[in-house]
């Protein structure tokens, strides 16, 4: 199967880089999935989990929205925060979300879906 590189950067460090043979992200339109030979393609992404195939195999990881750019067979995913299931404090991720949750605004609420987020890929380790 065809690769293509995909780099995930989050302010504090270069998450992956790598040739893989898929990647499923969540944009705010709906999950899309990149291919080897993928039209050129820049989106805002939501909440919600990255999926990645790597050598017939899936691996999941959470991501805190951002952007994903594809050009020339080079996708690149820049990101508030990224974490592989392993990474995740699942008591902290609830606490989080306790304390995002006991506020009414827009802000908390965002708190809220990247902690549910953390929580969800926490649960599937």
């Amino acid at each position: 199967m065809s690769t293509f590189n995909l780099k995930v950067i989050s302010p504090d460090k270069e998450f992956f880089h790598d040739d893989v043979e898929m990647a499923v992200v969540k944009t705010i339109e709906g999950d899309v999935g990149l291919m080897a030979d993928h039209v050129n393609y820049v989106s805002p992404l939501d909440i919600g989990v990255i999926k990645i195939k790597k050598d017939g195999k899936f691996k999941e990881a959470a991501l805190a929205g951002g952007f994903v750019k594809f050009f020339n067979n080079k996708a690149t995913i820049i990101t508030e925060a990224a974490e592989w299931p392993e990474e995740i404090d699942l008591d902290r991720a609830k606490k989080a979300k306790e304390r995002a949750l006991a506020n009414d605004d827009k802000e908390s609420k965002k708190e809220a879906q990247k902690a549910e987020n953390r929580i969800k890929i926490a649960n599937k380790k």
